[in-house]
């Protein structure tokens, strides 16, 4: 990782809102189409508990939840500088500490929750 580089991983839930309303689980965005913004916050609020709470690992449940192509790698983004991700999704990975998870995150993409990894 070159300075001043993140290396975080997320876990993204897609809605009707989302500006690219398919994913790997959803090709043809069915379920995307169908869920809310308000849905999809407390799907990911109920995922968050679960991590937070030891129930559940963060790399288990963005493989199996995750909208994102990442999940297939248990949601690791890979490291990135400034200005490679959305302004809201590298606002909140630089503001993390190592091993923190933040809060609701909200993108073009989705909503997401990031743990900084690096």
């Amino acid at each position: 990782m070159s300075s001043g580089q993140v290396r975080a991983s997320h876990i993204l839930i897609k809605h009707q809102g989302s500006r690219r309303k398919a994913s790997w689980k959803d090709p043809e965005g069915r379920v995307i189409s169908n869920t809310t913004k308000e849905s999809a916050i407390s799907q990911l609020n109920a995922i968050r508990e679960d991590i937070v709470s030891g129930k559940a690992k963060f790399e288990e449940v963005a493989s199996r939840y995750s909208d994102c192509s990442s999940a297939k790698r248990g949601g690791d983004l890979g490291p990135f500088g400034r200005g490679q991700m959305q302004k809201p999704f590298e606002e909140a990975t630089y503001a993390l500490k190592v091993g923190e998870i933040s809060d609701i995150v909200d993108t073009d993409s989705g909503v997401h929750i990031i743990m900084r990894t690096g």
